[in-house]
């Protein structure tokens, strides 16, 4: 019995003591618990007190400014996370009181905010920071890994860009006054797909007279540039079954870009000594080819008449199409420049060109002359795409054009490339002994060949780049194995280095300037 009542009375003291032990339990996870919820409040009225001085602003602002900057700068607050998901905000009588404005701009305020999501309120329960608001500051922190700015070149000698200095901005605004004072009002609506006809008949003079292209009104499309007129033919090629296009090695990088974008693939094909290899474009299979005949980039060499003879027979044997990319033939600075290949059969060639190099490349300006056979395609293709390019751009440019002052534009650029690319041969001759300035003396880039012992090309780049010297070798813009190609493209064993320098975008003593740096940098 006394061993049953002691075992009884053991158990009964046992029950109390885990009863005793639950309660401390639960006491201390109350406890953290309450410490918790209060530290959450502390970090939110923490994150108010610090999203508070975004707006200060608003109370000083002017009167019909007050309620645009307030919602500004409360989704400022919640994208920079300065206001955290959860924190809740003042009521509106307390933020009105405490800003000193109205109560209704701050109810305004917040229901606009609520309606976005950056805010959630509740009738009798508050406002606060919604959870979208953490997506938007996580995209926020985002954004600098995409967009981080790069650091401006102390010298830039990267091809493709003109000097937009040289843009005529008394002429342009000029004709632009004039178009607006005649414009008739139906012109402002959406316009031909193939572009205003006083444009396309103002080129077609152009062309013809500067270029001799055939070009009839009627086949000249306004593109917005030569990147769309390319990507509209890729488009148009491939709805026609053709599945690939051969293009220059080396060549432009972005011929490649823009017909991949329309699933067409593209084949390299290797230069020869006077232009593109027939031969292997006819071995390739590809029905169309693009090209740059009259300066090819980056080589600088311009087809001879008997490459350009061989690859319109060979357009006219596989019933293909050439495409013409007259990027800069308006630019010859040691004899009248070469006409375009297009004038010798217009039926076989698609010309392409712009004023991004004449006038400015964010003019957006451009035109194709097409084959009849092309034409409508191409055409339903532009109408789809962008409805036709904006009007008063193109009533400026062909009056621009018909006064004669294209022309003046073509003949001030001409004079200042010229003396810029003397300038570039005659600094690399004094800092570079050897440099050899290879190809015509045309366009806004010149290929130079520097012997050996300056190199090797990587360590030449790496000491330019480190110097602020910003430069693009040959072989960046080859696809074919080292040696492919008949032509010295720059990817021989030979140890020289080989470099594509823009020199229209800098004046003669800044590329004095420059090459001088250069210089100092590779032999250091």
């Amino acid at each position: 019995m006394s061993d049953s009542g002691t075992t009884s009375a053991s158990g009964g003291g046992g029950g109390d003591g885990a009863a005793r032990t639950d309660e401390r339990t639960d006491a201390q996870t109350d406890a953290q618990a309450a410490a918790q919820a209060a530290a959450q409040a502390a970090t939110r009225a923490a994150a108010w007190t610090a999203a508070w001085e975004l707006l200060l602003p608003t109370a000083s602002a002017p009167p019909r400014q007050r309620g645009r900057l307030l919602q500004s700068a409360l989704r400022q607050a919640v994208r920079s996370g300065r206001l955290a998901p959860g924190t809740r905000l003042p009521s509106s009588r307390e933020l009105a009181a405490d800003l000193g404005v109205s109560r209704g701009l701050v109810t305004d305020a917040y229901e606009q905010l609520t309606a976005e999501g950056y805010l959630d309120s509740r009738r009798g329960a508050g406002t606060w920071v919604g959870q979208v608001g953490q997506a938007a500051r996580s995209a926020a922190r985002r954004a600098p890994e995409g967009g981080t700015a790069h650091v401006r070149p102390v010298a830039d000698f990267r091809p493709g860009t003109p000097d937009l200095a040289l843009f005529p901005r008394a002429g342009w605004s000029a004709a632009h006054r004039r178009v607006l004072a005649r414009l008739p009002h139906s012109r402002l609506g959406y316009p031909d797909p193939r572009g205003l006809p006083e444009l396309r008949r103002a080129l077609a003079d152009l062309l013809a007279r500067r270029r001799g292209v055939v070009a009839d009104p009627d086949r000249i499309v306004v593109c917005s540039g030569v990147a769309q007129a390319m990507t509209l033919l890729g488009l148009v090629l491939r709805g026609r079954g053709q599945r690939a296009v051969g293009v220059e090695d080396p060549g432009s990088p972005e011929h490649g870009a823009l017909f991949a974008a329309t699933d067409v693939e593209t084949v390299p094909v290797p230069l020869g000594a006077d232009g593109l290899d027939t031969k292997v474009l006819a071995a390739s299979g590809v029905r169309a080819v693009v090209t740059t005949p009259s300066h090819q980039f980056p080589s600088g060499i311009a087809y001879s008449a008997h490459c350009r003879a061989r690859l319109l027979a060979w357009a006219r044997e596989v019933d293909g199409l050439v495409v013409e990319d007259d990027y800069d033939g308006d630019f010859r600075y040691d004899r009248a420049p070469v006409g375009a290949l297009q004038g010798l059969d217009p039926d076989r060639v698609a010309y392409t060109g712009s004023v991004s190099k004449s006038l400015a490349p964010g003019l957006r300006l451009g035109w194709a002359v097409v084959p009849d056979r092309l034409l409508g395609e191409l055409v339903a293709r532009k109408r789809t795409m962008d409805l036709g390019n904006p009007a008063l751009g193109q009533a400026v440019l062909a009056d621009f054009v018909v006064r004669g002052d294209y022309d003046r534009q073509l003949r001030r650029c001409q004079r200042a490339y010229r003396e810029r690319r003397d300038a570039l041969v005659a600094a690399l001759a004094a800092h570079f002994p050897g440099a050899e300035v290879t190809g015509i003396a045309a366009g806004l880039h010149a290929i130079v060949r520097l012997p050996a012992r300056y190199g090797p090309e990587a360590r030449f780049v790496s000491r330019a780049a480190a110097a602020g010297v910003a430069l693009r070798p040959l072989s960046e813009y080859g696809t074919l194995p080292m040696g492919g190609g008949a032509v010295d493209d720059g990817r021989g064993n030979d140890g020289a280095v080989r470099l594509v320098l823009g020199y229209a975008q800098l004046p003669p003593a800044e590329i004095a300037r420059a090459v001088g740096l250069l210089g100092s940098a590779v032999r250091s």
